[in-house]
């Protein structure tokens, strides 16, 4: 069909543009279109632009820790910090908050506000999360782990993917293993060797029931409370004792609050787990995300050798800074650490049923089959 004389006219005014096809309607009016050639030239270039440019990323992200860089842990989330930022080019930017504060110190509190996006990142004890997620639990079974082959067993093993999994049906992305350590005693009273030695005293513990359950269970008075409040409580005499890892016990200078007895009983070792927000996951890249997932692997490698130094094999150097403190250390032989687990074995199968009979029995198969 031939183009009227409008039509001629518009073109002479204004030729159709690159990719656009003219029609003229019944009235001769011009209607210009976009053709499939020109959409499909832009589809391409959209697809040719990076995919971290695509992304809407934030200026800054938050990464929640309990305790700051005087210990391995907060070293641990300042490192994976660095690390990111590093593997990342810049891309993800990450500032550090530690002592909880994002939840006004609530350690407890911590889970589900990662959950929830009030928190983007964090390096969190499975102690301090177990109450929203019960497999985590699994790790203060007292008496569990007897030394650092069993927790590596632990750690990366099946029973660690496990509970990665128990983590991600909760809306949470895990990504890599840290370490807090095994937790002794330590108390203003005196030497501690037998439960009997523990009746009435008042401990502060985590807030996690199983603590409470434990403590109950040889003879003490467990109180619990937040990190922020435990320090001012042993001040004050309102809790005799408290049990926490030697970084913890020599970085928060707890000696100088009248901790002058400390019993090396490793009764539990707590794991840390370095964690991402799930939406903030999702907004991500994947080369972004594998780049945050290898800085947390090196991060938590790096944070876990931090945590043992001066506690392992020959080199027990934090020890003898703990007994230079005017600590009395007392270490349990094999005969006074069965009095404790005798006791807290009826804790053990309680809570055993809370974590899981499948989870527990594979932990145990993977402790005692460790290297």
């Amino acid at each position: 069909m031939r183009a009227s004389p409008l039509v001629k006219l518009h073109y002479i005014i204004r030729p159709p543009l690159f990719g656009e096809a003219a029609f003229h309607n019944f009235k001769g009016v011009i209607i210009l279109r976009k053709s499939v050639f020109a959409l499909a030239i832009g589809a391409a270039l959209a697809f040719s632009i990076p995919a971290h440019a695509q992304q809407k990323y934030q200026p800054e992200y938050r990464l929640s820790t309990v305790l700051g860089t005087a210990f391995p842990w907060g070293k641990g989330g300042e490192r994976w910090a660095e690390l990111v930022k590093e593997k990342t080019q810049g891309r993800i930017n990450i500032k550090m908050y530690p002592g909880t504060s994002l939840v006004a110190g609530d350690q407890t509190r911590e889970f589900t506000a990662i959950r929830q996006g009030v928190i983007d990142l964090a390096v969190g004890s499975s102690i301090n999360w177990s109450p929203q997620v019960k497999e985590l639990n699994l790790f203060s079974l007292p008496f569990l782990q007897p030394d650092y082959r069993s927790a590596d067993a632990l750690m990366n093993g099946e029973t660690g993917k496990m509970i990665f999994k128990a983590i991600e049906k909760n809306g949470v992305v895990p990504l890599a293993w840290g370490e807090n350590g095994f937790r002794e005693l330590s108390n203003s009273k005196h030497e501690i060797k037998t439960p009997a030695d523990m009746k009435g005293m008042k401990f502060r513990v985590v807030g996690s029931p199983l603590f409470n359950d434990t403590f109950t269970a040889l003879g003490a008075n467990p109180t619990q409370m937040s990190w922020a409040d435990a320090q001012p409580a042993l001040a004050s005499g309102a809790v005799d004792g408290q049990e926490n890892p030697i970084s913890v016990f020599l970085g928060a200078k707890i000696s100088s609050v009248g901790q002058k007895y400390l019993t090396q009983w490793g009764y539990m070792n707590d794991p840390l787990i370095f964690v991402v927000n799930r939406k903030v996951w999702d907004s991500w890249s994947k080369q972004d995300q594998e780049a945050v997932r290898a800085a947390a692997i090196q991060a938590g490698k790096e944070e876990i050798a931090l945590a043992r130094k001066g506690l392992t094999g020959d080199d027990n150097a934090l020890w003898k800074q703990v007994e230079a403190q005017g600590v009395k250390v007392t270490r349990l032989n094999a005969d006074q650490l069965a009095e404790f687990r005798k006791l807290t074995r009826p804790v053990y199968d309680k809570w055993s049923k809370t974590v899981g009979a499948e989870l527990v029995k594979k932990a145990e198969a993977e402790i005692a089959a460790r290297k």
